[in-house]
């Protein structure tokens, strides 16, 4: 009997599995085919991460490398750190005998740990699943029918303030980039000021990309499109990757979060130390950390306080629940935020409900800058026509382990100044850097990558 292995993932896609998959397996039947699931959920991937059930993920990527191969992969969680630790504590709360997330180790044991949650953050299922050729466009059938019945999109008013900012590569990845092929098959070294932050396997034929986030820039770009939305009267929201790019959006996160509210990450600094608060996980984690506190309630009125004061206005997740852009770096996943931004007539959420224009945020230019022509275009020539408007095809040969920039193993949060060094197997200095403390730095290879923050 041939097989299709289903993926078992989570949230949405995992409640479109109990109704999709017997309509499925009914015509799969008569066919002689079977259906299997196979687990690469987040808890699944967990669970198999501490031993206490098979590593679904690793047989599935396997599997690819066979002409056997039929996977339906349907779309999984690309964790955050705090989606990670509520999964832990759902486990925990269910009997399994699991250790908690370690955010800060310091034993060798804790260490390890970390070492083995964080192949469940992030990206985790696209690297092993994605290679081979991919082929992701909408059928001829689907397109039709969305010309036929297109969805509505708000207009853009004629004089629209909306616009997207970008570092307009003014020391972001996008400024800093280089690159060289690969000349031979060989290993090459990642240091920083001589110490060696890691070795990879580069193979000939590869391009080795390397870049870093200037964090000094970063936070003065920050600061200027916060003075830019509150003299125009915009509403100010960010738009990250911190899911797939788990290393340095997260970080790039923490620095907006700690820039709108300097005031109160500065006038509790001595708090927010004590209970241990990272600023990369947002208001939600914050809440978690601070509870019980004698200054809890101080301090949370302190938060809201900034906010009700709208200078400027921040773009709200939930404005019913009053759930602001910072509450999780995983609820401004730029894939969902920026179509939002376009369908609502380049206009965010305000606290009260009310739709204003905005100014969306996307620090590096590498990508930003499709986004602000996207939106420029439609200030200048009106909402985008889904009767008539085209459609780009996603067609391509994957790489391996074909992660973004921000999310490769070979991504650092810089701990000292200097240089950066990318060193060949004999001692050629490949590229360097000039670096602060603090700066994320990275490096990919077409396979694999490089990366500073």
């Amino acid at each position: 009997m041939s097989k299709i292995v289903w993926s078992k993932i989570d949230e949405a896609p995992a409640l479109a599995t109990y109704s999709l998959l017997p309509i499925v397996n009914a015509f799969t039947k008569a066919a002689n085919i079977e259906v299997v699931l196979s687990d690469i959920s987040l808890a699944g991937r967990v669970l198999a991460a501490m031993g206490l059930a098979e590593d679904e993920l690793s047989k599935l990527g396997e599997l690819c490398q066979k002409p056997e191969a039929n996977i339906i992969k349907l779309p999984n969680i690309s964790a955050s750190v705090g989606q990670l630790k509520d999964c832990i504590a759902e486990l925990q709360s269910q009997g399994y005998d699991i250790p908690n997330y370690p955010e800060n180790p310091q034993t060798e044991e804790e260490k390890a740990i970390q070492a083995k949650y964080a192949t469940c953050l992030g990206s985790a299922v696209n690297p092993v699943l994605r290679e081979g050729n991919s082929d992701r466009r909408a059928a001829v059938a689907v397109k039709n029918f969305a010309k036929k019945n297109p969805h509505k999109l708000k207009p853009f008013s004629e004089n629209s303030k909306a616009y997207v900012a970008h570092m307009a590569g003014q020391g972001d990845f996008f400024a800093n980039e280089k690159s060289i092929t690969c000349d031979k098959d060989q290993k090459v070294t990642i240091a920083i000021n001589g110490k060696e932050l890691t070795t990879i396997q580069a193979l000939a034929g590869e391009v080795l990309d390397g870049t870093f986030m200037s964090v000094k820039a970063l936070r003065a770009f920050y600061k200027q499109t916060i003075e830019d939305a509150k003299s125009k009267g915009l509403i100010w929201s960010l738009h990250l990757k911190a899911t797939m790019m788990k290393i340095s959006d997260p970080v790039m996160f923490g620095h907006a979060f700690e820039i709108f509210f300097a005031d109160v990450f500065a006038k509790y600094a001595d708090v927010f130390k004590e209970v241990g608060v990272n600023p990369n996980l947002g208001m939600s984690d914050l809440e978690k950390k601070i509870k019980g506190h004698p200054k809890e309630a101080e301090i949370k009125a302190a938060f809201q306080a900034v906010v009700d004061a709208d200078a400027p206005k921040i773009a709200m997740v939930d404005s019913d629940k009053g759930t602001t852009n910072f509450n999780a770096p995983n609820d401004i996943i730029i894939d969902a935020s920026m179509p939002v931004v376009v369908r609502e007539g380049g206009k965010q959420w305000d606290k009260t409900g009310a739709a204003l224009e905005t100014v969306a945020v996307i620090p590096d230019s590498t990508y930003a800058m499709f986004h602000a022509e996207m939106v420029a275009d439609c200030v200048k020539n009106g909402q985008f026509d889904v009767a008539t408007m085209g459609t780009m095809q996603n067609i391509g040969l994957m790489a391996q382990k074909a992660e973004e920039y921000g999310s490769h193993p070979t991504t650092f949060v810089l701990e000292e100044a200097g240089t950066v060094t990318v060193t060949a197997e004999d001692g050629t200095e490949l590229m360097s850097f000039e670096c602060e403390a603090g700066d994320i730095s990275s490096l990919t290879l077409k396979t694999h990558q490089f990366c500073t923050i």
